[in-house]
């Protein structure tokens, strides 16, 4: 099989983040993208609080509402900024004596250390290896004390492919989530969160936004007069998360995803393609000699996948050829090495084959 064989598809990007959008939404944006509706106007150029944005953010709202089903007792904030703000604007909202954190990654240990500057922290350091793989320590193990705050943790750590396969059964009603990477990717149950939080650049919309979803009694919490007003749920959410001037663009893009999302069929849809993907290159990946994961099956991510070479002096080649076919941004975070597949929603399943074949003959080329 010749590289020039292998080129003939579209490029797809395989990026934890900033991460391909739907092509639906993008051609959708375009058309758009000068006049939206009728308006002879860009939603770049609306006011944030004219009526035209304002039946834009109501209806991203509602449709997140709907396909998350969330209670009407929660607020859902459009935030500027991606999940590493609300690493500190999460316990300056919520951490009053002690909270919880568990660490199961690089995103856990960022969270952890923005929180350390807020209050007490106990961690539990919940990675383990088992016969040489990564996996995540039994709930049965966790040490917690006997009042805290809340319990936060990272439903998936993007870096080195591990995921929550289910929510804890710890702390239900105190869980705090940082969601960036696998939301809207399968069913939850919102009433187990005090606060889920997003980014929004992985199975949302482009960078600049993130999504906080919290639980109206928690906006009770009297905050520290240090709390920058921007950092206030309480004082978003009574804004309708325009106390300034919100990412607008983002907003839209975001509800253009929202809806894409409700036309394939929701988040049951969402799920099923997920599992289809990742079980597709897992398959292949434990097939090969030539290809290796270093996580437990049970806790391997459905979203990011990291696969290491036998002979890692191939990675340069693997990397320079692989984008050459428009295979794009599959070079692996520096703390892991290897490769990284990085398949959201938005990922086709022909993404996935043209990835596997492209691997398949570097492996016959190669091995």
């Amino acid at each position: 099989m010749t590289q020039s064989s292998l080129s003939n598809w579209p490029p797809y990007n395989f990026s934890a983040g900033p991460a391909m959008l739907p092509k639906a939404v993008m051609d959708k944006a375009q058309q758009e993208f000068t006049d939206w509706h009728g308006t002879g106007l860009s939603v770049m150029d609306f006011s944030h609080r004219g009526k035209d944005f304002l039946s834009i953010a109501e209806k991203a709202e509602a449709d997140l509402r709907e396909l998350m089903a969330i209670p009407e007792h929660y607020k859902v904030l459009f935030c500027s900024g991606g999940a590493s703000f609300q690493f500190a604007t999460v316990p300056m909202n919520l951490l009053r004596n002690k909270a919880v954190y568990v660490d199961t990654g690089i995103w856990g240990k960022k969270a952890i250390a923005e929180a350390s500057k807020y209050g007490d922290v106990s961690v539990i350091s919940a990675l383990e290896q088992e016969n040489g793989l990564t996996s995540i320590q039994s709930e049965s193990r966790w040490r917690l004390p006997d009042s805290f705050d809340y319990l936060h943790f990272t439903t998936n750590e993007t870096i080195g492919g591990i995921e929550f396969p289910e929510t804890p059964g710890v702390a239900k009603g105190r869980l705090v989530a940082d969601m960036s990477s696998n939301i809207l990717s399968q069913p939850i149950n919102v009433e187990d969160f005090s606060v889920i939080y997003a980014g929004a650049q992985k199975n949302i919309g482009p960078a600049g936004l993130s999504i906080v979803i919290v639980r109206e009694d928690v906006l009770e919490n009297s905050v520290p007069e240090y709390v920058p007003s921007l950092m206030q749920y309480k004082l978003m959410a009574e804004n309708d998360s325009m106390y300034n001037t919100p990412p607008t663009y983002s907003w839209y893009l975001a509800g253009l995803v929202f809806d894409w999302i409700k036309q394939q069929g929701g988040v049951a849809e969402m799920a099923k393609r997920a599992e289809q993907r990742s079980s597709m290159l897992y398959s292949f990946i434990d097939n090969s000699r030539f290809y290796s994961n270093p996580n437990l099956s049970k806790f391997r991510s459905r979203m990011n996948i990291p696969f290491i070479l036998a002979d890692e002096s191939l990675n340069e080649k693997f990397l320079f050829e692989a984008e050459s076919c428009g295979l794009c941004y599959l070079k692996g975070h520096r703390s892991v090495g290897g490769m990284r597949a990085s398949l959201y929603n938005a990922m086709p399943i022909a993404g996935v084959e043209a990835l596997i074949e492209f691997m398949q003959a570097f492996e016959q080329r190669n091995a």
